[in-house]
This record gives C-alpha cells, structure tokens and sequence, in this order.
C-alpha cells in the first residue's frame, strides 16, 4: 500500500497535531454578513479496503432544498444534545448512510468551512470499517460511492474554477472522479484534508 494512504501514516500525521493553514475556509460570510452562521458538521469517512484506503461520499437526492444532486460528505446541522461537532457528524452519518460509530475511529478535525447556505461546518476526519452495505436514507441520499484516497492527493487531480452569482465573482475547487463532478464545500474540505496530510 502507498504508505501516504495508509492507517499508520494517517494516525502519525493527525497525532502530530500540526496546524496547517488551509487552502479553502469557503465564502459564505460574503452572502450573509449580518446573519449568524448556524453549526454543522460532516464526516470525512476514509474507508478500510484491501487496495487501500478510500473516501466515502454520498450524492443528495434532487428535491433537497440545499444543494440539490450534489456530492457531499455525511452530515448535518448540529443539534442541542450533540457534545462535539464529532458527535454531529457521527449521529448525521448513521441517519443518512446507515454507519453505526462503532465502527468509525476519530482521528480529528479538519478547519472550518463556511457554506454559502449559511453554516459553519467542521469536517470530522475518520477511518470508518465498512459495513457489507450502506443503508442509505432514500430522503436524502441518492447513491453511496467510494474514490481511492490516492486520486485527492495528486494534484493532478485539483482544479481551481470561477462562477458568477449574485453578481459577484466566486472562485471553487473541483475534483471530477469518472462521471461525478465533486465541487463546492465538498472539494474544498478535500483540498484542505490534502493540504494537512502533504505538508
């Protein structure tokens, strides 16, 4: 296995508790600067298979109100009996995909990104041992899939975008795997996961 995507070389990196400045913090401060920006969180899950690790993500059903058909990690919005942003993302990832948190190891956090929708997300960083299938919340979830950890850490793979809305000119990351475009909030957790483990 390609010891940068390995369990041992991911516990090091995350034991180390270096602090890394990250590439993306999102924008969603410039659309709503008088509004309070609500807390969620999300799990990034980097699964345990035999070829290597993976990142599970998930693609949200089309009737969503927020971010309709996109790719996302599990997650959610933080409720009053969640203790941690972990305990968010842990709760979230079992309603949406079926993942008890037994069988996911908190490594740590990732920096926090804010969305143009109006939340402070913390990505919660996990090796997740699979279950023999994902039990997907038909609401919320369309499909459940899985990339190789590898392809994130190649820069090749790293595209940088611009778009306009609300008249004003917004910058985003991309990472197009086979036919699914992962962009957003999404991609840009993933750029800072890759800039915290190649520093």
């Amino acid at each position: 296995m390609n010891s940068r995507a390995s369990e041992s070389w991911l516990r090091q990196r995350f034991a180390a508790g270096q602090a890394v400045t990250p590439i993306a913090t999102g924008d969603g401060h410039l659309w709503r600067p008088a509004e309070e920006l609500r807390p969620a969180a999300v799990l990034v899950p980097l699964v345990r298979r035999d070829a290597g690790l993976t990142v599970l993500l998930t693609r949200r059903t089309d009737h969503l109100y927020d971010h309709a058909g996109q790719i996302s990690f599990p997650g959610g919005r933080a409720e009053a009996h969640d203790d941690s942003a972990a305990a968010t993302a842990l709760r979230e990832t079992f309603e949406e995909i079926g993942v008890l948190h037994t069988r996911v190891e908190v490594l740590g956090e990732l920096p926090v990104y804010t969305t143009v929708t109006g939340y402070r997300v913390t990505p919660v960083v996990g090796l997740v041992s699979p279950p023999s299938a994902y039990t997907l919340d038909a609401f919320e979830v369309a499909e459940a899939f899985e990339v190789p950890l590898t392809f994130f850490l190649d820069p090749a793979n790293h595209q940088r975008n611009t778009l306009q809305y609300q008249g004003r000119t917004r910058h985003y990351y991309a990472m197009p795997y086979e036919q699914r475009y992962i962009w957003g909030a999404t991609a840009g957790m993933l750029m800072n996961l890759y800039a915290f483990l190649t520093a």
